[in-house]
């Protein structure tokens, strides 16, 4: 959750957590299609852990779940074998994620600074994340996810396809909220060019219509840097 004013994205995500946490307990708004890249990237990660040095143990597993919100990716991924934390700009919604998912990991930070050492990781996860960045500012979010990726390690990205911008407050407003929230429409294409700018290949893609409520097309991308298996 991150964005050129990332004080506006803050106070917003402060204000609703407790909402967004219970009109999105779990992964139940993803579609199962969503899912399969997800669980592919868990796959790639856990499997870089078989295949690692014995000595590294699970260590080798660990993955960040870069804008995190309240935790609901984290424990998806948790139950999925790998040793998950989340990070996010919003103190409101890391008090709900360390609630939530007691012995998880949760840390307050901006994705343009993630707070983490180089090479750290073996996957970053931004679902939906950098929606909030106008499309200008992805490259260094990437970049940042980058960094903190090790070599051969794995990164998922999901947001809504297209282009233009969306009023995310009125969903918001009719908790009784009084909330401005934008989010950015990007496409594949778009994703995969900056990711690639960062030195992130694409290993595939996602992309579906809306469904439900949805009023977007939704993608996912899975890319991975360069080196042997994290």
């Amino acid at each position: 959750m991150d964005t050129s004013d990332p004080s506006g994205v803050r106070h917003a995500y402060d204000t609703v957590a407790e909402d967004y946490a219970a009109h999105l307990p779990d992964t139940r708004a993803e579609a199962p299609l969503d899912l399969a890249v997800l669980d592919a990237f868990a796959a790639a990660v856990t499997g870089q852990v078989q295949n690692h040095d014995e000595g590294e143990g699970q260590g080798s597993a660990r993955v960040l779940d870069a804008g995190c919100g309240t935790g609901r990716l984290t424990r998806y991924l948790a139950q999925r074998g790998c040793l998950v934390e989340g990070v996010d700009l919003s103190p409101g919604m890391v008090a709900v994620a360390r609630r939530e998912n007691p012995g998880v990991r949760f840390a307050v930070g901006s994705l343009t600074d993630l707070p983490f050492g180089d090479a750290s990781f073996a996957g970053v996860v931004l679902w939906y994340s950098t929606i909030h960045t106008p499309p200008s500012g992805h490259r260094r979010l990437f970049a940042e996810a980058a960094r903190v990726l090790r070599p051969g390690g794995h990164v998922v990205v999901a947001f809504q396809s297209g282009h233009g911008v969306r009023d995310v407050g009125a969903v918001y407003r009719r908790f009784g909220h009084d909330v401005v929230l934008e989010r950015h429409l990007v496409t594949a294409d778009e994703v995969a060019g900056d990711l690639a700018a960062v030195g992130l290949a694409e290993v595939c893609r996602l992309v579906r219509r809306p469904r439900g409520a949805e009023g977007d097309d939704q993608a996912v991308l899975l890319a991975r840097a360069p080196g042997p298996p994290a």
